[in-house]
């Protein structure tokens, strides 16, 4: 997934000659903490109600505001791990994209990059979930892909963190292909590696909500 497929064209920029209030209306009207706000299609900033409230004037234009995350934004073709480390670095749930001539296209809020995930094969086909901590110098995924082959199974996605509370130590979240993990947990600790957390998934009709709770747990975020 890329940019230019995960655009939300259902939340419209600012101009920098609308006023404040406009903003605080669109804000509400949209369910978004911030709106990017844009002049002659350059990207100014994002506005949020915050800022506006702290001037106590929602009468002025928003060429008065200073705004945020003036450099969060993303050219169409970026991949959406991007996207995400972007809107991370700035602190906000809303990313713009931009084209290759600088203009405003449009933009990403967080939850329609999770939402769109959610979707992929590797989140929708069944297995079982397994969270690894290590050593940086210790990850080989090639070889932990071995021994989890060795059991007739395979990764079918995985994501590695820094482990917040132990620098130099990651956390290794797997997707696997099948349901019964105890086979592979003994081989995997056999081979010195250690298992802090396994998940069964259960298959079942689950609504949005769900989709996305399950898939923050998976992500360990």
């Amino acid at each position: 997934m890329i940019a230019e497929e995960l655009i939300n064209h259902m939340i419209p920029p600012l101009k920098v000659t609308d006023d404040a209030h406009k903003a605080i209306v669109w804000m509400e009207e949209f369910r978004c903490l911030h709106l990017p706000v844009i002049d002659d299609g350059k990207l100014l900033g994002f506005i949020s109600e915050e800022i506006i409230l702290e001037t106590n004037d929602i009468e002025r234009t928003l060429a008065d505001f200073d705004m945020v995350g003036k450099q969060c934004s993303v050219a169409l073709d970026s991949h959406f791990y991007d996207i995400l480390k972007v809107a991370g670095d700035n602190k906000l749930q809303i990313v713009a994209v931009l084209n290759e001539e600088q203009q405003y296209v449009g933009v990403i809020t967080v939850q329609d990059i999770m939402i769109s995930f959610a979707q992929t094969a590797s989140v929708q086909m069944p297995g079982g979930i397994l969270v690894l901590s290590m050593d940086l110098i210790d990850y080989s995924l090639a070889e932990i892909s071995r021994y989890i082959e060795e059991n007739n199974a395979k990764v079918i996605s995985s994501i590695m963190i820094e482990d917040p509370m132990d620098k130099g130590k990651i956390k290794l979240t797997l997707k696997i292909n099948q349901e019964e993990l105890t086979r592979i947990v003994a081989t995997l600790e056999r081979f010195g590696y250690r298992v802090i957390g396994r998940y069964h998934e259960v298959q079942q009709d689950t609504g949005e909500k769900d989709k996305i709770d399950m898939l923050l747990r998976y992500l360990d975020i």
